[in-house]
């Protein structure tokens, strides 16, 4: 199993072992209940807005192919995390107040890891959408010839296998995962950070010629491009990838100091369990942002809950 060199009392102990043990959750009982109830709330809205935006993102065409290729995938990776992460974490807590420590065990494992898979993922996702806002700025007409349904199908695919490269590492020793998890992550941010720097750059230089449309200009090719369309797909996107950075930073920045402990405290366990809490959240929420920036994604979830609605009426 994946080992932490925790070095307490000069005995060296497992992820699950320092996670599942008297010492570490008796004195958190309630805490751990109360976060089993919140995250079993989560899990449910998680698994419903999500389901719902992967319906309206099915049936919704003037959506871009490859723009909405990727938010399925972040939607997909969330629903995954309401119906599989999520569950798994709250057993583990259930597990640790009824001391059930071998059910305790797999369940700390098996969150863990599907955790770390879905969020490598998600956030992979989101800087791809950074850099696919980019290219339709900056391609012009050659962005439909380069940046194809195919091409996005094979780096979702890549997403995918490097976050399972991920996972059996961990199965192998966890330092190296938190590493290389650390190295794609920076990758990430840094490689959205340039992105919408270099978009926002370009818009204000437009902006300040004071033109309402502007052309796009990629070896000799234009495209006319509608600045405010093109800014509220920029401005939907970003909200994804900062609400993203809130509710994961706190969790990196405890599980650094867990890193480097040797020992796990009442208070840094508890720190642990809340931002883990906040990666979840992140779930929940990517749903209504779609809902609140992209006018086509509310427009076909209002037409689903719509038929949904006539549907229970007519059954009814």
């Amino acid at each position: 199993m994946a080992m932490i060199n925790f070095t307490g009392n000069a005995s060296h102990k497992t992820y699950e072992e320092l996670f599942c043990s008297a010492e570490v959750t008796g004195g958190i009982h309630n805490q751990l209940i109360s976060l089993s109830v919140l995250n079993i709330f989560l899990s449910v809205t998680a698994f419903l807005e999500n389901t719902l935006i992967l319906v309206a993102l099915h049936k919704e065409s003037s959506l871009q192919p490859s723009s909405s290729l990727l938010l399925r995938n972040l939607a997909i990776t969330d629903l995954c995390v309401g119906i599989i992460a999520e569950p798994l974490a709250v057993t583990y807590w259930i597990s640790a107040v009824n001391e059930r420590w071998n059910i305790c065990r797999f369940a700390v494992v098996a969150s863990s890891i599907t955790s770390y898979m879905l969020c490598l993922v998600s956030i992979l996702t989101l800087a791809a959408i950074s850099v696919n806002r980019l290219l339709v700025l900056s391609l012009g007409l050659r962005y439909r010839q380069v940046v194809t349904l195919r091409r996005t199908c094979l780096a979702v695919f890549a997403f995918w296998f490097v976050s399972t490269v991920a996972f059996t590492m961990h199965l192998w020793n966890y330092l190296i995962t938190y590493w290389y998890g650390y190295i794609v992550i920076s990758v990430c941010l840094v490689t959205s950070i340039y992105s919408y720097t270099k978009i926002f750059l370009t818009l204000c230089h437009h902006q300040s010629l004071g033109q309402g449309n502007f052309q796009a200009e990629q070896q000799s090719q234009t495209i006319l491009l509608n600045v405010s369309r093109y800014r509220k797909a920029v401005s939907s996107a970003l909200w994804l990838q900062l609400t993203l950075v809130v509710c994961y930073l706190p969790f990196y920045i405890v599980s650094s100091q867990l890193i480097f402990q040797s020992t796990l405290s009442l208070s840094l366990h508890l720190a642990w369990e809340f931002s883990a809490t906040l990666v979840y959240v992140n779930s929940s929420i990517n749903p209504i942002l779609y809902y609140w920036n992209i006018r086509e994604v509310r427009q076909a979830v209002k037409d689903t809950i719509r038929r949904l609605l006539c549907s229970t009426n007519w059954l009814s």
